[in-house]
This record gives C-alpha cells, sequence and structure tokens, in this order.
C-alpha cells in the first residue's frame, strides 16, 4: 500500500480563479535590506492581526469537514469526497475519509493504493511527528516510510507552521517583494527564504491584510528542476476566533490538483492525548466494524 498525497489542509487558516496580468512589482528594489525586512514584518503583523491576532497564534489545534474536489493530469475533474481534518500543530495529522456506497474513484482521490472501496467504507489516515498508519477494511496498516518523510516535507512548508512557530529560527531571511495585483485585488508580497532554501512568497490583501496567495519554491533535485506549488484562499469567514478561507485551491507547476470547500472548522477543540496514534487508530476501526486489525510491523 503507497499514500502518495500528505494531509489535506496545508493551511487550514488560509475557487476557480481569474488569472489577471500582474503589475510590475513597486518599492521592493528601492529599499535598503534592514528597511526591507522591517516592511515584511509589519505586512506579516498586519496579516495576523487580520486572522484574528491571539486568537490565530494561540492556536495548537483545528478540525475541519468539508469536501475536496480532484483534478487529473489534464486538468480535468475527477471526482469529489467528503473528509474531516484533525490537526495538532506542528506534525500531527488525522484525516477521516468516509464512502457510503460504490465508489470506484476514492482511493485515486485520496492517494491511496491497494484498497477495495467497491461497496463504500472508511479511511482514515494518522501522521504523528516520524510515525504513520493507514486505517481501511483490512485493519490498522503502518505507512510506507517515503509518505511520512513526505508528511514531514510538507510540515515545514505548512504557511501555519510557518507563521506562528518558524520565523524565529535561524537562518530565516524576511523581505518585502513588493506590490502588485493578484486576482484582481492589490497586494504586499513578503518573501521568505529558511535555512533549508525553500522559499516562500505571501500576496497579502492591502486593504483587509488577508492571505490570498502563497508560493512555496523547491528544489527537485532528481528532476533537476524547480517545483512551484501555488495555494489560493477565498471566501473568508469567521470561525471561532479566527477569520478562515472556506475555499482553498492548490496548484502544482501551473496545474491545478486539489479545491477544497470547508464546511466548518473549530480550533482549539481538545483532542484526547492519545487522538493521533496507533491505539486510537485501532479503537476507530472496531468502532467502525472493523473487529479485526491486522498487525503492525515495528
Amino acid at each position: 500500500m503507497r499514500l502518495r498525497l500528505a494531509p489535506i489542509a496545508a493551511m487550514v487558516l488560509i475557487g476557480g480563479v481569474v488569472s489577471v496580468p500582474r503589475a510590475p512589482a513597486q518599492a521592493a528594489d528601492t529599499l535598503m535590506p534592514e528597511e526591507s525586512t522591517a516592511k515584511a514584518k509589519q505586512v506579516l503583523s498586519d496579516m495576523i492581526n487580520a486572522f484574528g491576532g491571539a486568537g490565530y497564534t494561540d492556536v495548537r489545534e483545528s478540525q475541519c469537514h468539508g469536501r475536496r474536489a480532484q483534478f487529473g493530469h489534464s486538468g480535468e475533474l475527477t471526482g469529489y469526497i467528503d473528509f474531516t481534518e484533525d490537526r495538532r500543530y506542528p506534525d500531527k495529522d488525522r484525516t477521516e475519509f468516509v464512502s457510503k456506497g460504490r465508489n470506484t474513484i476514492l482511493a485515486a482521490l485520496i492517494g491511496i493504493d491497494g484498497l477495495d472501496f467497491a461497496h463504500g467504507g472508511i479511511v482514515i489516515a494518522v501522521y504523528n511527528g516520524d510515525r504513520g498508519w493507514t486505517l481501511d477494511k483490512s485493519g490498522v496498516n503502518e505507512m510506507p516510510v517515503t509518505s511520512v518523510s513526505e508528511f514531514q516535507e510538507q510540515v515545514k512548508r505548512n504557511i501555519d507552521n510557518l507563521v506562528r512557530l518558524r520565523l524565529k529560527e535561524p537562518g530565516m531571511s524576511i523581505t518585502y517583494g513588493g506590490s502588485d495585483t493578484v486576482d484582481l485585488k492589490p497586494v504586499d508580497w513578503v518573501e521568505i527564504v529558511d535555512s533549508e532554501d525553500r522559499k516562500f512568497r505571501l500576496a497579502v490583501d492591502h486593504q483587509n491584510h488577508l492571505l490570498l496567495q502563497s508560493k512555496v519554491v523547491t528544489s527537485d533535485p532528481e528532476f533537476h528542476q524547480l517545483n512551484e506549488d501555488v495555494t489560493r484562499y477565498s471566501n473568508y469567514q469567521l470561525k471561532d476566533s479566527v477569520w478562515t478561507p472556506l475555499q482553498i485551491v492548490r496548484e502544482h507547476n501551473g496545474r491545478r490538483t486539489a479545491q477544497f470547500f470547508f464546511d466548518s472548522c473549530k480550533f482549539n477543540p481538545g483532542f484526547p492525548e492519545d487522538f493521533f496514534t496507533k491505539e486510537a487508530l485501532s479503537k476507530r476501526g472496531v468502532e467502525a466494524g472493523i473487529k479485526k486489525a491486522k498487525a503492525d510491523n515495528n
């Protein structure tokens, strides 16, 4: 079994989108380095305050329900699936998918090979730091090492983790990227480079200071190329103490890969301490009628 995709919400706080020519960036190249950093930090501060200030930064857990649309290699819509994603930042994630009746595309939607959804069922993927498990009709199974490694990389790219927890890390460069127009709205760009040379670009709405778009550029040594992952955020609504985008679109190297429509989000719901463990997953399997879980190779 191979879990190819890491968790759904790279950023919970974070649409077909109209693409328009962007105006040239302004002001960034006229600032001294100290001024550029100060300007960028001010834009980030305004964005955090727009998200909810302490109501945003104090979030350590989230629970969101929604629907995901998946797209094929040619950009065609391949299907939808409902999900519930639970997170404990920075590196714990539990996503549950439920299929009612025949669903031949479910495996492709969530990125798991070798699972039988011909008559519906439940699948849960759990990540906990450097461990991971899946639950399907066969029981609880250890995740492949490659899947866990992919999740750990996405933890480092996660915008919530970046803004809440990582900005003061050693080796972090923060600069102002200038003004621009994104999706017909004026924005300020903030550019962040971490110690492992991941390049983040955040487009912050100049008027309401909410995040409209994020880009993460990383090097792919296997194929000797740069990969660009773009996330677009829209339909912000106040959920608990946080202004939350209820629509998220993801693109990889210019190709749309997924779109998310959230029905609800809760923050700091207070998960049980063992919620993101193999034992809790086995218990959920029993509740779902999977009486005998397959033994893991520890």
